[in-house]
């Protein structure tokens, strides 16, 4: 009888920061799309608020050759492989993570923003795992339908943003619709920005300085 089984082993979690200037204030973790790599990633924030916000990127812990067996490489959250057992250890490492820096930086705001795929694992992260952010935005993503969202609270944020681009290719009509339709019955609110499937620098400062 052939049988298919798991056990436990050490890794390393890999992740890419830019530190405050200053005192952090506010750490803002970011969770990347699909086929992407945090060093990079990064560089859409890098810029940003840099005397008081602290930017984390989290990377998947499953890269991949873009293009064939060679060349660019990039990192996902998970596949449908093994799917159940890739979301525990997500969320197991982003709260290892979390307590680390947390210890490091000892920051008055939390901040979560998921993107694309990313934005599924941070909306499993926040729901099951030990984080409490003040805020929280999925940007370009879809709701995960296995997931009992938290009602606002004083432990689960009341800050609750979708983001989405006008131009996303990835949300026509009806799965804009359907997407915000959904958010909103979460508590979230939706912001549109002129835009792709890509995140936006301005819009990220605008909606960190109004927290």
């Amino acid at each position: 009888m052939i049988r298919q089984a798991a056990i436990p082993v050490e890794r390393s979690f890999r992740y890419a920061f830019r530190e405050a200037t200053n005192q952090t204030e506010t750490l803002v973790y970011i969770l990347h799309g699909y086929g992407q790599l945090a060093a990079y990633f990064i560089r859409k924030v890098e810029q940003l608020l840099p005397e008081t916000v602290t930017f984390v990127v989290p990377e998947g812990m499953h890269r991949f050759y873009l293009n064939g067996n060679s060349g660019r490489v990039g990192a996902s959250w998970m596949t449908k492989e093994a799917r159940e057992l890739d979301i525990r250890e997500n969320t197991l490492m982003l709260d290892q993570l979390h307590t680390h820096l947390q210890q490091q930086f000892q920051p008055k705001r939390i901040v979560v923003i998921g993107f694309s795929q990313g934005g599924a694992t941070a909306t499993r992260w926040i729901a099951n795992g030990n984080i409490r952010p003040d805020a929280f935005i999925s940007w370009a993503s879809v709701f995960p339908p296995d997931v009992a969202f938290p009602e606002p609270s004083n432990e689960f944020p009341h800050n609750r943003t979708f983001v989405l681009g006008t131009d996303d290719p990835f949300f026509d009509e009806t799965a804009t619709s359907e997407s915000v339709k959904a958010y909103e019955q979460l508590g979230f609110r939706t912001v549109r920005f002129e835009g792709g499937h890509d995140l936006d620098a301005p819009l990220i400062e605008q909606l960190l300085t109004t927290l």
